[in-house]
């Protein structure tokens, strides 16, 4: 017993908690080294010399095969051997426990653990333990990951890590589906999944949690390369043109293991695609691509210039694993910045061959030069949020101008002006600095008033540039937190004043750094959004089928989620039909119970009484 247990302490020390480094090799080597040679010594002076090629040995176990290298000693007998095997096979049993109970943080570190993947791999295919893995692992996601303190984001990171490690450890898949499950479930049950997905799938960090991929490398390029690689070592049974490749396949068949699920089919069908588990935990495609476009038109309609490559790029890498019909609508939109940019440049080459003409506004010439337009098929754009403005007159001439140019080009279309999407450069000048702003049309028109005068209490703002009073007051907010604007109390309880700030040392206090030039960049404040969401577009479609719930549960009095799906599938067959999945139904009837329309109880719907 002390024996193994000293041996078990040396095992745990050669090991460590580096995972970067192989560890099992030196393990056997120091086997070979130490415990061996005791046990030969010991053995030899107790009298154990029986060897292989001693026909009175009678030895008829596997144990037959001459072992390959025993450092020092010629000829082992076979008690040496059973004790090497024993020793060798206490190691990889002893390691093994070692990282699996360490395997959440082994796949953190992935890839860079990836050499005590392999270990374990070695180990568990030595000791065939795979199912103390899974349940250990399950135990360790669902205590440290599985949480509400855990973010979509990271929890996604960790799944991809864990696909990519597991099918290292396990080629088929098996344990895989079984340590994926948990996973996959938690995930469905979170409102910002399909937002995550999609963001990792084309953010350019190679679906690393820490940003380390190569760069410009997105998720969906890597799933892409790793499909590709795939391909080279995988077949198919549907594809055999001869007799001599299927003897080859059969040859080649092994069966599942005793884990695996029947109804997953078998290892030659079971493949491994983390794209496909990533649309799993969505439930289908089509919500994918929908939560793909409305993220697109959000980029291109924030765009202040016309590069789209990285764009073109992540959508035909979508039309090879969703097809070129699914993304159609998304095509048209990047077509739609390609064909702006050449009106645009078609209309500013039509004024070269003009005599110089401008518009004065304080003592500024603009013209047509400092205006890039986006010409939008607002039919395939998902909707586009419709905000009140009352742009500066010498910009709302500019664009008539604009428009106008445009008719003479592309007569009979006609420009119709969505007056609050897009972005403005703006350069703001004071006594002893230059800042830079890129800001929206609302944020630069708020900021333009203050030309006029430098103080205005929130009322007149508001109704000088056209917009509600709250909507007004969240905005502003972006110019008092960069110090440019300072808020003080009305007249009024709800009335504030903002007055134009020009001491640097005011704006100290705010973070802007002192110098001649400041350049900041401004993302919209969280929640304003220039295209409606998924989930918006989903409850406006969704809408017309709410008397069908309605009626349906004022006859039966309550039901489940399933028969309310099958019954709006089997009775809303006329245009529009009833297409939604049973995730895209259940987020809708949320909404009618936080309207109080209805109730659930025990996982039955009723009306609210």
């Amino acid at each position: 017993m002390f024996f193994f247990l000293s041996y078990q302490t040396k095992v745990q020390m050669l090991a460590g908690d580096d995972y970067r480094t192989p560890v099992l090799g030196s393990i056997k080597e120091w086997i070979q080294a130490v415990p061996l040679q005791f046990l030969y010594a010991l053995l030899g002076y107790l009298g154990d010399s029986v060897n292989y090629k001693d026909p009175s040995s009678g030895l008829k176990s596997p144990l037959a095969s001459l072992p390959s290298c025993y450092p020092g000693i010629d000829m082992p007998s076979e008690g040496l051997v059973r004790w090497q095997l024993r020793l060798e096979y206490f190691a990889y049993e002893t390691l093994q426990d070692l990282r699996i109970a360490k395997l959440f943080d082994i796949i953190v570190d992935y890839p860079d653990s990836s050499p005590a993947i392999e270990d374990l791999k070695q180990c568990l295919a030595y000791t065939g333990q795979h199912s103390k893995l899974v349940d250990s692992f399950i135990s360790s996601l669902r205590y440290r990951l599985l949480t509400a303190g855990a973010s979509t984001n990271d929890i996604l990171h960790q799944y991809i890590s864990t696909i990519k490690a597991l099918r290292i450890i396990d080629p088929t898949g098996v344990f895989l589906e079984a340590v994926g499950e948990p996973i996959r479930e938690y995930l469905r049950r979170r409102k910002d999944t399909i937002k995550c997905i999609v963001t990792m799938l084309t953010d350019g960090t190679g679906g690393n949690a820490a940003g380390t991929g190569n760069t410009g490398d997105s998720l969906l390029e890597e799933l892409n390369r790793d499909a590709e690689s795939q391909e080279t070592v995988d077949f198919d049974d549907d594809f055999i043109t001869d007799d001599k490749q299927a003897w080859i396949n059969a040859m080649r068949w092994e069966p599942d293991p005793v884990d695996a699920d029947p109804s997953r089919g078998g290892r030659n069908i079971r493949k491994i695609d983390i794209l496909g588990m990533m649309v799993s935990i969505i439930g289908s495609k089509d919500q994918l691509v929908n939560e793909y476009r409305v993220m697109l038109a959000e980029k291109l309609l924030n765009k202040s210039e016309y590069d789209i490559d990285s764009e073109i790029r992540t959508l035909e890498l979508l039309k090879i694993h969703f097809g070129e019909s699914s993304m159609q609508r998304c095509e048209i939109m990047l077509n739609d910045l390609i064909g702006s940019k050449r009106t645009n440049t078609n209309i500013k080459a039509s004024l070269a061959k003009l005599p110089h003409t401008g518009i004065e506004q304080g003592g500024s010439d603009m013209s047509l030069d400092v205006l890039d337009a986006t010409i939008l098929s607002l039919n395939f754009w998902p909707p586009v949020q419709a905000e009140p403005i009352n742009l500066p007159v010498a910009v709302d001439q500019l664009l008539s101008d604009y428009a106008r140019r445009f008719h003479e080009i592309k007569t009979p279309r006609k420009l119709l002006w969505k007056k609050n999407l897009g972005v403005v450069k703006l350069e703001l000048q004071f006594e002893d600095r230059t800042l830079q702003f890129t800001v929206s049309p609302m944020h630069a028109t708020i900021i333009l008033k203050f030309q006029e005068q430098t103080s205005w209490t929130s009322k007149n703002l508001a109704a000088a540039v056209g917009a509600p009073v709250d909507t007004l007051n969240r905005r502003i907010s972006f110019w008092v937190s960069k110090g440019i604007l300072v808020e003080s109390p009305g007249p009024e309880g709800d009335d504030h004043i903002f007055t134009v700030v020009d001491e640097m040392t005011d704006t100290n206090r705010n973070g802007l750094g002192r110098g001649a030039f400041e350049e900041l960049s401004m993302a919209d404040e969280e929640g304003e959004r220039t295209v409606a969401s998924v989930e918006e577009q989903l409850r406006k479609e969704m809408t017309i089928y709410e008397k069908f719930i309605i009626g349906m549960l004022t006859n039966f009095g309550s039901m489940a989620l399933d028969r309310i799906h099958n019954t709006l599938k089997m009775f809303c067959i006329a245009e529009p039909a009833y297409d939604k999945s049973l995730q895209q139904l259940q987020s809708f009837l949320d909404g009618l119970i936080s309207e109080e329309k209805l109730e659930m109880r025990d996982g039955m719907y009723f009306l609210k009484k």
